[in-house]
């Protein structure tokens, strides 16, 4: 099928769930128990019904891939990052964020590795509940070494490959448990393109390491509720191309990318980011088929996967799932176009 139609990964948590007004003003690198509304013992079974939740809407929506919407993580990478070995995070460190202020993140005391599964119930529990394709998402090993303080290892790169090989064990049991693609979530490859450049796609590469299934990386500029300027290009995008996923997700939309950028990316399928997730105004689908059609002249519609520009978690959940009908329409106005 042309122009399928997926979430990069999150989609809106309700209201009763989670704290979202304090939600709003971070992204956790730390575990944070005092978002959640539901008590522990209760918590569980509540994100199992949050997810439901998601998957119909994005059913409803008419989506042709379907995630979870990372109904039961505070944000992309905690979940994962603080359930490895070697890191402490009840005295943690800090790392300057993407605005240049200090952050608490996990703090590397011992070497890092991945004692059991952390999101394969999460992939089980989305398979049994649609017949549509699933995608799951898990931190990059880039990113989580970049979002951690180093008091072990004294060199990046063999902390980034030992996270690499935790991404690596995690990637191969969210195959076996049903997911039909992986995306690896690397937004900090763009923030530091240099250290990116030097050692990124080694450590990526190690983390897809006799991965079989198809394999999607996702690099943006940051939450647009988060991060309100946006570079308008990539700092670090075409050198993806070197790597062994098949699949890169980017931001189009709110950053107006020129897409020529695309032609530096030949080999690969591209998740083609169509949604302001900035504006509170539902585009409408022809302003999305307009966004579509924008990357056609730099790669061919049989390459292109449509979705928003990021993760939809921190929107009113309203007007997210007015936004992804939105896409899913504009899709098809494109699809019918090149079909005839």
């Amino acid at each position: 099928m042309l122009l399928p139609t997926c979430l990069v990964g999150s989609y809106p948590q309700p209201e009763w769930l989670i704290d979202r007004p304090k939600l709003s003003k971070q992204v956790p690198r730390l575990r944070m128990r005092d978002l959640w509304l539901i008590d522990e013992g209760h918590l569980e079974a509540a994100q199992d019904d949050a997810t439901l939740l998601a998957i119909r809407d994005q059913e409803r929506a008419g989506l042709d891939i379907v995630s979870d919407g990372e109904q039961r993580r505070e944000s992309y990478s905690n979940r994962f990052a603080t359930a490895l070995d070697g890191v402490d995070i009840d005295n943690p460190g800090t790392t300057l964020n993407r605005s240049g202020k200090p952050i608490p993140v996990p703090r590397i005391t011992a070497r890092i590795t991945r004692r059991r599964p952390v999101e394969v119930r999460d992939v089980e529990l989305l398979r049994a509940n649609t017949d549509r394709k699933i995608k799951a998402t898990v931190p990059g090993p880039f990113t989580m070494a970049m979002q951690a303080q180093d008091d072990f290892y004294g060199d990046p790169v063999a902390m980034a490959m030992d996270y690499a090989a935790a991404v690596n064990d995690e990637i191969k049991d969210l195959f076996k448990a049903g997911a039909d693609v992986v995306q690896v979530d690397e937004p900090w490859m763009q923030q530091h393109p240099e250290k990116a450049k030097q050692y990124g796609v080694k450590v990526l590469d190690r983390a897809l390491d006799g991965v079989g299934g198809t394999v999607a990386v996702h690099l943006c500029f940051g939450y647009a509720a988060v991060v309100h300027d946006k570079p308008t290009g990539y700092s670090f995008l075409a050198e993806l191309d070197a790597s062994k996923a098949q699949q890169i997700s980017i931001e189009a939309a709110q950053p107006k990318l020129d897409l020529e950028i695309l032609e530096r990316l030949p080999t690969k399928d591209i998740i083609l980011g169509v949604i302001d997730l900035s504006d509170m105004t539902v585009e409408t689908p022809a302003t999305v088929a307009d966004r579509i059609r924008r990357a056609l002249p730099h790669v061919p519609a049989e390459r292109i996967i449509v979705a928003p520009d990021c993760g939809m978690k921190y929107l009113p959940r309203a007007v997210a799932f007015a936004k992804m009908a939105a896409m899913v329409e504009g899709a098809a106005i494109v699809r019918r176009e090149l079909n005839g």
